[in-house]
């Protein structure tokens, strides 16, 4: 079943004549092609790809044995009030969660359907990752660690945290991701004790502790991933809050699997650090979801009743953050299983001392 016929099924379990795709991601979803004007309509029986002068022949070359591809403008509403009457549709669903009030209140205008808040339907289907999905997000993870391989030496040459920054986002985009998934957080010394700090103008120096979370996109699809290093040297403390923290991410992998609540695996994780007396250093979730965006799904958090998929991609990413001193945090991405999961991510998560 493609991800457009999947969507199609959808309609009819919702009560819904049409779905409209608004956001760039869920067209991407829907028809695997990338383009900034326009929409996806999907119908029981049929599905069309309406977009303007910019994207149309491209469109029609990469799309057109599945969609019907119409040229149009904003200014014609892209022709999609000329097709819902066409179609008889009564009751159109639309992305809620990504149109603005103003937009909203345009195309209601526009439409000669009653629009329903639907966002619902292409976030559950994007949940579960296909086996193309995962190859794409093990791709985009590949390349990342290739970065963060020829990246750390950078680190021991008195470069500053925006300095190792753009060499990160450099070795990524190098080695063949499209784009980065988000700014690169380098947080060294006391800045790593900020989980999402800017990278600054700050020379790493030894002794630190070096936050590094990152992550690219490849065929569409995003990684994400954190490693922190030790430059030069290491404090006893400093060794026994890391291996808290990487202890507590073990438990979390242990206890992950498809069909577990979010908090049931943020709690496996969370209990070290609590045990270990750092609860109230450990102030976010044990992960989030990863596919198309590098947060979307359900989380693994405490307060996430709704139990996680199996194919579902989440983050194991739990952290120890000690104000003024430094910093702790080991992600990895995990792919939910029936039985367990699948660690995708292959970079070394010994303490390392550069």
């Amino acid at each position: 079943m493609t991800r457009c016929q999947a969507l199609q099924q959808a309609l009819g379990q919702a009560g819904l004549d049409a779905l409209l795709l608004s956001s760039p991601v869920n067209r991407f979803y829907a028809g695997g092609f990338a383009f900034s004007a326009g929409w996806i309509l999907i119908l029981p029986q049929k599905a069309y790809l309406l977009t303007d002068f910019r994207y149309i022949e491209a469109a029609r070359e990469r799309c057109g044995q599945t969609f019907a591809v119409l040229e149009g403008t904003r200014r014609d509403a892209y022709g999609l009030p000329r097709l819902l009457k066409e179609h008889k549709v009564k009751r159109a669903g639309f992305e809620d969660r990504a149109m603005t009030v103003e937009q909203f209140s345009f195309w209601k205008k526009q439409l000669p359907a009653k629009l329903i808040a639907a966002s619902s339907i292409p976030d559950r289907a994007r949940q579960i990752k296909t086996q193309d999905e995962v190859a794409a997000i093990v791709g985009a993870q590949r390349v990342a660690e290739w970065a963060l391989e020829q990246t750390l030496p950078f680190l021991k040459n008195n470069h500053t945290e925006k300095q190792i920054a753009a060499e990160l986002t450099y070795r990524m985009l190098s080695n063949g991701a499209s784009a980065i998934a988000f700014p690169p957080i380098v947080a060294s010394g006391p800045n790593g004790a900020l989980p999402h700090a800017e990278p600054g103008d700050r020379i790493v120096q030894d002794g630190d502790f070096v936050v590094l979370d990152f992550g690219c996109v490849f065929n569409g699809y995003c990684s994400d991933m954190t490693r922190t290093v030790a430059v030069g040297g290491v404090a006893d403390e400093m060794k026994r809050v890391y291996h808290i923290v990487l202890q507590a991410q073990m438990a979390g992998i242990a206890a992950a699997q498809g069909g577990i609540a979010g908090k049931d695996i943020d709690a496996a994780a969370r209990s070290v650090i609590e045990n270990a007396g750092f609860g109230k250093q450990f102030g976010h979730g044990f992960g989030h979801g990863i596919g198309l965006e590098v947060h979307e799904g359900i989380p693994a958090s405490k307060d996430t009743e709704q139990c996680l998929p199996a194919g579902s991609v989440i983050s194991a990413e739990p952290g120890i953050y000690l104000p003024g001193r430094f910093g702790v945090r080991i992600e990895d991405m995990l792919l939910l299983t029936e039985n367990g999961c699948q660690n995708l991510t292959n970079a070394p998560k010994e303490l390392m001392i550069l």
